[in-house]
């Protein structure tokens, strides 16, 4: 099935953009969210995403959903595109989401695309990319990190993503590979140090990042991890606020605290160092994909990194099913899309550094 129409569920800084993008591409665009907007490119619905009904008596009249709704509630849009066979993409990173909707996706007569974000998301498409390259894989380590360009404090770091998945990547445990073995371990530890363009950052593990990877790689790479790029310093005293002082009880209020005290700033960076070793004709090879992403301007507006780079990964994945390069039902994993046909795309183009080519 062909996508013309598409439903932009939530309309902060992502969606907002995601429904922009889309518009460009040339797709029918209408947008929601609880609070009102103003001076966009779409029309807008009001819809009660919480209410089964009232979704879906708006989500049949589209061909396509997209979730940028807290991830709490994109199990519900899921079950109702499930039922509708409409299209359903979302940029969650909660694990226990995605493995429902992998099951809704087994009976699906659309496509179930969750995690079509950033990480995971487009981390997933350059690691699997990578590995292709390897007759036998010893590793896969993906890093990601969204930061102030100019850190202050000891935390060196700004709330430019949802502080409820931030703090749950930081206390939820994590899928590794490990030595051949599926396993689960600690956030916030196997800290690394790493540099990106002569910048001294710091990495250690959190939730959520490599999506279906493990279960994808399992058997076919000795050692796969997925980690968050952080200044120095950044986790340890994470660890003191989450740990020693008790606030990983309060997971709310953790999240109040750490917002109220790092709000947003413009100038953010996103940094993206993904490699791959293995065998390479017999010879020990290390593959990398490092760096670096800024603010840009679209159509005359600034949009911070983070928020251009998870939604034009989400709105790349889109043209891709309906362009026919990936199908158009069932689960699709961020691992098996091709790098290449992403990068080729008019949204993915935006990751090579080059202008939107939307009408």
């Amino acid at each position: 099935m062909k996508i013309k129409s598409v439903l932009v569920l939530g309309l902060g800084k992502v969606g907002t953009l995601v429904g922009t993008l889309l518009k460009k591409t040339g797709f029918e665009v209408t947008g929601s969210d609880i609070y009102a907007k103003q001076n966009l490119p779409f029309p807008l619905a009001t819809i009660d995403v919480s209410n089964i009904e009232s979704l879906s008596d708006k989500l049949q009249s589209f061909d396509a959903v997209i979730s940028c709704l807290p991830y709490n509630y994109n199990l519900g849009v899921a079950t109702v595109a499930h039922k509708l066979g409409v299209h359903y993409f979302d940029l969650t990173e909660d694990v226990p989401t995605t493995k429902a909707i992998i099951e809704l996706s087994k009976t699906a007569n659309a496509v179930m695309a969750p995690q079509c974000g950033l990480a995971p998301g487009f981390i997933a498409i350059v690691g699997a990319s990578l590995a292709a390259n390897f007759t036998k894989i010893r590793s896969i380590k993906l890093r990601v990190g969204a930061l102030p360009q100019n850190p202050t404090g000891l935390l060196g770091y700004a709330f430019n993503w949802s502080p409820e998945g931030v703090v749950n990547e930081y206390l939820n445990d994590c899928e590794v590979i490990e030595n051949g073995k599926h396993k689960w371990v600690s956030p916030m530890e196997w800290i690394e140090q790493l540099f990106i363009h002569g910048i001294q950052l710091e990495a250690f593990t959190t939730s959520g990042g490599l999506g279906t990877m493990c279960e994808t790689y399992i058997g076919r790479v000795d050692n796969l991890d997925y980690k968050s790029i952080r200044y120095p310093g950044h986790v340890k005293q994470m660890n003191f606020f989450f740990h020693e002082l008790l606030m990983r009880e309060d997971r709310k209020k953790a999240g109040e605290i750490l917002t109220n005290a790092k709000p947003a700033v413009n100038d953010d960076v996103v940094y993206v160092h993904a490699s791959a070793e293995g065998l390479q004709d017999k010879n020990l090879f290390r593959d990398e994909y490092v760096n670096a992403y800024y603010p840009i301007t679209i159509d005359g507006k600034r949009w911070r990194a983070i928020s251009w780079t998870t939604a034009a990964s989400a709105c790349a994945v889109i043209e891709m099913v309906n362009n026919g390069s990936l199908p158009d039902k069932g689960f699709i994993k961020q691992e098996e899309i091709a790098l290449k046909g992403f990068l080729e795309t008019k949204n993915g183009r935006l990751y090579s550094g080059k202008e939107h080519g939307g009408s």
